[in-house]
């Protein structure tokens, strides 16, 4: 008959071996994917990353690969007199601006794309509006066929002119994840609640895999 001390060394022997055996079987966290193409050379695999650019944001500043090297940041397109989906992607990205407010790593990059009408005081009005942080989110304009190649080429976004269109632009709703690589990581649609919340997830899986990178 077990006496009540090795019952206890029993029981507390197999609560340790159920610890062990679930952390062991605990899941490992699938990376995001990378989106793009990507080429092999040497043996090392080049991602695709966003293009260099320089832009000037709401408060004059220049805004450029650099601004964000070291950041996470999600990307989109839109421009302040959109009567569509702009008003529903502004309301989202506030969302995700509070959500990573005090997140240090986190930045959020806006670019317009109707610059002649979208100058740097009219943006400048627009964040205020907002109660954002320029630190935090930059609204950007530039040279109109500068934003456009890049959002096609470098974010595979679509931003254009279109003369059909209520508004005379056509843009995707999508909100960008790039990493601390300036690698693209997320496509989401900013007009979705779900795909909003999907992206607010994925930073912070972003965030945990930089910090186990780094561990």
């Amino acid at each position: 008959m077990l006496h009540n001390k090795q019952i206890t060394r029993i029981s507390f022997s197999l609560l340790i071996i159920s610890v062990l055996f679930a952390a062991c079987n605990k899941p490992i966290e699938k990376p995001l994917p990378i989106y793009g193409e990507r080429e092999v050379i040497n043996g090392d695999t080049l991602f695709h990353t966003i293009a260099p650019f320089q832009f000037v944001d709401q408060d004059s500043a220049l805004v450029n690969n650099d601004t964000f090297k070291g950041k996470i940041y999600i990307a989109d397109f839109f421009f302040t007199s959109c009567r569509t989906i702009c008003p529903i992607m502004k309301t989202q990205m506030l969302r995700v601006y509070d959500s990573l407010k005090n997140d240090a790593d986190v930045l959020i990059l806006s670019h317009t794309i109707d610059p002649e009408y979208d100058t740097v005081a009219l943006l400048h009005d627009f964040a205020e509006r907002l109660g954002v942080s320029s630190n935090k989110w930059h609204f950007v304009t530039g040279v109109q066929d500068s934003i456009y190649k890049i959002a096609q080429t470098s974010y595979f976004a679509t931003a254009m002119e279109d003369s059909s269109e209520p508004d005379g632009f056509i843009h995707s709703g999508a909100f960008l994840l790039i990493d601390k690589q300036q690698r693209i990581r997320g496509n989401y649609d900013g007009t979705v609640e779900e795909s909003v919340n999907k992206l607010i997830r994925d930073v912070r899986k972003l965030q945990r895999e930089y910090a186990s990178q780094e561990k």
